[in-house]
């Protein structure tokens, strides 16, 4: 077995594949925020090779999954203190898989960046509702909006991600639906035209973190690095402000964290209405599960960005006509937030 290790900076990816003695197999190899498919390919050329991520990075698994690499995850006990913004030397991280293949966590495709800790998330956003009714009641976060008004909002996560980005939006601009997308800042800068026509459309766009990272793993230097430098490049890809709202990645979250955020300036965003389009169930299973969930002021989570969102694409439109069907407008989630609804989660 080869293991090819997937670090970050600010400036995009490092690759560095090794054999099961831990010796590099190729030189070391850089790419773009803009080369992901490049980078898939590489790592596709040898099929004894599988891919070692980190935890800081859930954007680059799904799309290595669809292409049908194996990928495996490595967690922070493994690997040295990384800076505030990036990861671990990607040498490191293909290390961590050498030295004990046991240690790492083989990631299932229907499963996600997550699996195999599906059960600590969970318990770590139960234990965060009181900490989320305080930030919720001062007006710093919404899960939905006014539960008499017939208004929804469409979110976006994970993007931008040529090509599903543009036909997400096509269909958008088609049915003239305003939506919102919460942009991951290393992918915002690398793709200026999608934000740009994001803009023009008329959508909302947030912040959904620099790299996509577990935030119940940073510091909160790395937090507020995550958050300032996504910020900073959505609005200079798109020409706008800085985003006033922000997505926490997978919706993770602690009473610490939602503290920090609290700090911060955008407001947060969670959802109480999402298909896991993500694991791709299929284009009418997605839409049917929005339209069961979808009530009066309903955050509805989709993905155009981190793996093959085509099912996405093609369940869109069911979701929106059907939700017009039912009298419903939509709106950009700031509308919602605007409600000052001061509630929390499917009440």
């Amino acid at each position: 077995m080869r293991y090819a290790g997937i670090g970050w900076g600010p400036d995009g990816y490092q690759l560095e594949i090794i054999d099961d003695q831990g010796q590099r197999c190729a030189p070391a190899a850089s790419f773009g925020p803009a080369r992901i498919a490049d980078l898939v390919a590489h790592v596709r050329r040898d099929d004894r090779v599988a891919a070692v991520v980190d935890s800081t990075n859930g954007i680059l698994d799904g799309q290595l999954m669809a292409a049908g690499v194996t990928v495996y995850r490595a967690d922070p006990p493994l690997l040295p203190a990384r800076p505030d913004l990036g990861s671990a030397p990607a040498l490191d991280i293909a290390r961590a898989a050498q030295r004990d293949p046991s240690a790492v966590r083989l990631l299932e495709r229907h499963r996600g960046t997550q699996t195999g800790r599906e059960d600590e998330l969970a318990a770590c956003i139960a234990g965060s509702e009181p900490a989320l009714e305080a930030l919720t009641a001062a007006g710093r976060c919404l899960s939905h909006g006014d539960r008499e008004a017939p208004r929804v909002a469409l979110t976006f996560d994970d993007g931008p991600q040529p090509p599903y980005t543009g036909r997400v939006l096509d269909v958008l601009e088609r049915y003239r639906v305003p939506a919102t997308f919460f942009c991951v800042g290393q992918h915002a800068g690398a793709f200026p035209d999608e934000l740009v026509r994001m803009r023009e459309q008329g959508h909302q766009l947030g912040n959904h973190t620099f790299s996509h990272p577990f935030l119940q793993e940073l510091s909160r230097a790395q937090l507020a690095a995550q958050v300032l430098r996504a910020g900073e490049a959505v609005a200079r890809a798109a020409g706008t402000g800085l985003p006033t709202v922000f997505r926490p990645p997978y919706g993770s979250r602690t009473p610490e964290v939602l503290g920090w955020l609290g700090e911060l300036e955008p407001t947060t965003v969670l959802w109480d209405a999402e298909a896991a389009d993500w694991a791709m169930p299929g284009a009418d299973v997605i839409a049917r599960r929005i339209l069961d969930q979808a009530r009066p002021g309903s955050v509805i989570l989709l993905h155009d960005g981190g793996g093959d969102r085509q099912q996405t694409v093609a369940a869109l439109p069911a979701i929106i006509e059907g939700l017009l069907a039912r009298g419903y407008r939509f709106v950009p989630v700031s509308d919602l937030a605007a409600d000052r609804v001061h509630t929390v989660g499917p009440a």
